[in-house]
């Protein structure tokens, strides 16, 4: 798999009012506004997943300008940890070295504090952690989409399908630039997943950044020479994706599905829409109902933080 990505510096997170939880289902209760969970976990999507082979989705509907809606990124209760497990079983996982596939996997990971209002909760460590644990816990506790972390351990390291060790210890591709070796600090499957969730929630709390709402020039390659073209960013999560890895598929890759492009190609953002779209279906789907207004559709980026409303999404061991 041809993927891109590039290290973006951690900062010091800026404390604000905490960002409001990703809605699930809502009722109006006689005495005020109140909470009714569905039945199956906290789900939100009942949309089932109906799974398209990768290869026969058309390159031609990719929309740099709108890779994921909101709604898809940000949505914790997408799947839950039974969800998760179900969805590694099913995929023909055929390890390169011997490797667990991620079904197997169990990892010890450490206790993460919480980073402030807005950011990522507490994440509390734990012995033994199967894989599907771990990505519905940093999940609820960064408030990201388990099915975006699935997504981003595929287009990076294919551990879904091929797991190899080294894949396991570059699994988001997590400070591992373009044009150096990866920096071994944060290697490791959870440490690896943990600052990915970490680095998305960066990016929507401080959405200043290269690549923001609005019309950016996005290149096709490293390498310079290969162009650019201007993108209308519509929204905060299709930032967030061109942060991480700041490129777009140019012509040679979008003539045809399965097409290996040419020498000024990448495939990064258009394997993570390819995939999620394969896997999970539409990935614009949204927004949140309007009462919710800007704290949680971040129309224009995060122009609104309220208190959370929700439970967390996570049932308890």
């Amino acid at each position: 798999m041809k993927t891109f990505t590039r290290l973006t510096h951690r900062h010091t997170p800026w404390l604000s009012p905490r960002l409001a939880a990703v809605a699930v289902v809502l009722t109006l209760a006689v005495s005020g506004i109140g909470l009714a969970q569905p039945a199956s976990a906290l789900t939100m999507n009942a949309r089932a997943a109906s799974p398209t082979s990768p290869s026969k989705i058309d390159p031609a509907d990719f929309d740099p300008g709108l890779i994921i809606s909101d709604y898809d990124f940000y949505n914790p209760y997408a799947m839950t940890q039974a969800d998760i497990q179900a969805f590694l079983r099913g995929q023909n996982c055929r390890p390169k070295d011997g490797s667990l596939c991620l079904t197997d996997y169990r990892q010890t990971t450490t206790t993460q504090p919480a980073q402030g209002d807005g950011h990522c909760a507490a994440y509390r460590g734990a012995r033994h952690e199967s894989a599907s644990r771990i990505i519905a816990k940093v999940a609820a506790a960064c408030t990201i989409s388990p099915r975006v972390l699935l997504v981003l351990l595929q287009k990076e390291q294919s551990l879904l399908t091929r797991p190899s060790a080294s894949g396991y210890l570059r699994a988001t591709g997590y400070g591992c630039p373009d044009t150096a070796d990866c920096d071994t600090t944060y290697f490791g499957f959870f440490n690896q997943l943990y600052n990915a969730a970490w680095q998305f929630r960066q990016y929507t709390e401080h959405p200043d950044r290269a690549y923001a709402i609005g019309t950016v020039t996005v290149g096709f390659h490293p390498n310079a020479t290969c162009g650019s073209a201007p993108v209308t960013i519509r929204n905060q999560a299709t930032a967030n994706l061109y942060n991480y890895t700041p490129y777009q598929p140019n012509a040679a890759v979008l003539a045809s599905a399965g097409s290996d492009g040419d020498g000024c190609s990448t495939f990064g953002n258009l394997n993570f829409w390819t995939f999620y779209t394969a896997w999970f279906g539409p990935s614009v789907e949204g927004p949140f109902p309007a009462f919710f207004d800007d704290c949680l559709n971040l129309t224009g980026g995060q122009p609104c933080r309220a208190p959370s409303l929700l439970p967390s999404p996570l049932p308890s061991p």
